[in-house]
């Protein structure tokens, strides 16, 4: 005889169980043991066709890489190095034609100081010359001076010195005349005074 319990759950509900016997266990045990090994797909190992799938999109990546994104990325390169090369040379040719400036620029500089030098040397000699000339000039002129002060002095001294022998001789013959109560011959004095006179001077 089979013994069926219900249970009253509430809001209307029941729950009928039977009463397991020897072989329902074992049907369920199968069951459960069945259910254990039959786990399904292994959630980390990974299907063909997703294996298929990627590895096809791996070669369309790679053709694609080789075909379209390397040439572009090598082209970039080479035009990017093509344009540095060239903008190395065109420094390296303004660095020569500055330097080329400079140098001539040095050599202007030195050309224009010796040619400055050349003409402060000419210059000077042209005004040292030119001193000189001027110097001798003076000289010259002050010599000439000095001979006709000189010639005029002695043509002085000479007049003054035939007044002060008249004179002289006159005062001697004078003198002489209060001397000797007679007058001496004017040309006697005259000689006398001017011995007297010439070897005084």
């Amino acid at each position: 005889m089979t013994t069926v319990h219900v249970t009253h759950l509430g809001a209307g509900g029941f729950e009928v169980s039977f009463p397991r016997t020897a072989g329902d266990e074992s049907t369920s045990d199968a069951a459960a043991h069945e259910e254990e090994l039959d786990e399904g797909p292994s959630p980390i190992a990974p299907e063909v066709k997703e294996l298929l799938w990627g590895f096809g999109a791996f070669i369309v990546f790679l053709v694609l890489m080789r075909l379209w994104l390397v040439p572009k990325v090598k082209q970039g390169m080479e035009a990017r190095y093509g344009t540095i090369r060239g903008a190395h040379e065109t420094a390296d040719s303004i660095r020569a034609a500055a330097s080329a400036d400079v140098a001539e620029y040095q050599a202007a500089l030195a050309e224009v100081r010796a040619e400055a030098s050349s003409r402060v040397e000419a210059a000077r000699a042209e005004l040292e010359a030119k001193r000189a000339e001027r110097l001798a000039e003076v000289n010259a002129r002050i010599a000439a001076k000095r001979v006709e002060a000189a010639s005029e002095a002695e043509a002085a001294r000479a007049a003054i010195q035939d007044q002060i022998e008249a004179a002289v001789a006159d005062v001697a013959g004078r003198t002489a005349e209060l001397t000797v109560g007679r007058a001496p011959d004017p040309a006697s004095v005259r000689q006398a005074v001017a011995a007297v006179m010439g070897g005084g001077a």
